[in-house]
């Protein structure tokens, strides 16, 4: 914790900053097919760099693409089912580096 006496002082919290996105060029994305309790499946894609915004951005597209629910939290987009060769696709149309990973 620190204190200051300065009333212009940043009062956020330090060294907690959100990373800049990078550009979808610069990405290096992971798909993985990962299976729930209840034996469900659910499409997993990893290495997001950037802001939450652009991740929740991202992973309503997906979503949206694949008809499908599912959710974006901690830099990870989950889609429910096996959807990793439509989303492998849909990524590279929108310039990102993706492939899948075992797993």
């Amino acid at each position: 914790m620190v204190y200051s006496t300065n009333p212009n002082a940043n009062t956020g919290s330090f060294g907690e900053r959100e990373p800049a996105t990078l550009p979808p060029a610069q990405q290096d994305l992971r798909i993985h097919l990962d299976r729930l309790k209840g034996n469900k499946e659910v499409t997993r894609i990893v290495g997001f760099i950037g802001k939450d915004d652009d991740l929740s951005e991202l992973g309503r597209t997906l979503k949206s693409k694949c008809g499908v629910g599912g959710n974006t939290k901690d830099g990870v987009i989950l889609l429910q089912g096996d959807h990793r060769e439509k989303v492998l696709k849909l990524l590279a149309e929108a310039g990102y580096k993706a492939k899948k990973a075992g797993g």
